[in-house]
């Protein structure tokens, strides 16, 4: 990876179904970023498109089949998609390589999907692999997972309960990736950005010391209403070393849209690969046949 990078982790308040105003907002904030000397700045799951609320309390089967109606209206392909397009006019004008997430048209299925596009006019992307109960009427899984080459390092991205699950992360080590991306939308209780750290932290810490890569972690902010339905986030953002140490961290009192920045190290990436302790040496791939039965 390069010498030295500096990150951004951007809590935005994207509304579901404004795609446009959302992608207006992600200008704004990538803006920002760049005059903060910033040159990768990760924004959360459905930053994009808005994140679709999944508790409905009255008439399940009326809101679902309103809601796939929606959702799909809402929905772009990645290639060739105006979103995408736009996205990336974005980056080449801030300079800023920028990561957000979108609901994804791929054909007969929707995907979650986090969006790489580069100030050089590149895209890249990721499909949620692991879709949590109350997104599966929405959301089909992805398959694997490929760290991306770039100018400033090998990155990849593990989109929200992907993070809680080994295996995601994994799958991008095996192709040597320098930096993930964690994306989240998530409301653990009480509420809090306190209490989304505490929950997530514990899962990308492992994550990050596992494998040896550096951590952006941007959980989703403000309240969104879709076909009746709402749902709140408290925002909160963390960036973790190789050794699952937390660099830095934001966890605003209340609800805000914010900016985390951090500089990574190559030279710490090269100190946690050469540790004694680096887990990922010890990996005995022949050893885990059962775990694929």
């Amino acid at each position: 990876m390069k010498d030295s990078i500096r990150v951004a982790a951007i809590n935005v308040e994207s509304k579901p179904g404004e795609t446009w105003s959302n992608l207006e907002l992600i200008a704004e904030w990538a803006g920002k970023a760049a005059s903060e000397g910033v040159e990768l700045a990760l924004f959360p799951e459905l930053s994009i498109t808005g994140f679709i609320p999944n508790h409905p309390t009255g008439d399940h089967e009326a809101w679902l089949r309103e809601a796939l109606t929606e959702v799909r209206t809402m929905a772009e392909p990645v290639e060739g998609g105006e979103a995408v397009r736009t996205l990336t006019a974005i980056a080449v004008q801030s300079k800023v390589w920028i990561a957000a997430g979108m609901i994804e048209d791929a054909g007969n299925l929707l995907h979650n999907t986090q969006v790489l596009a580069g100030p050089d006019g590149s895209i890249a992307w990721w499909r949620k692999l692991h879709i949590p109960m109350f997104e599966t009427p929405f959301y089909n899984g992805g398959h694997g997972l490929e760290a991306t080459e770039t100018v400033l390092g090998r990155i990849g991205a593990n989109i929200c309960f992907d993070a809680l699950i080994p295996e995601s992360t994994r799958l991008l080590a095996v192709e040597n990736v320098e930096v993930v991306l964690f994306p989240f939308a998530a409301d653990p209780a009480p509420g809090t950005a306190a209490a989304w750290a505490d929950w997530a932290g514990t899962s990308l810490r492992a994550r990050c010391q596992e494998n040896g890569v550096f951590g952006l972690a941007c959980n989703y902010a403000g309240e969104v209403e879709f076909c009746g339905v709402r749902q709140a986030f408290p925002g909160g953002s963390m960036i973790l070393g190789p050794g699952g140490e937390v660099i830095a961290e934001r966890r605003p009192g209340t609800v805000d849209a914010g900016m985390l920045i951090a500089d990574l190290s190559s030279e710490v990436l090269l100190n946690a690969r050469a540790a004694p302790e680096y887990l990922y040496r010890f990996r005995r791939p022949e050893l885990y046949g059962p775990l694929t039965n």
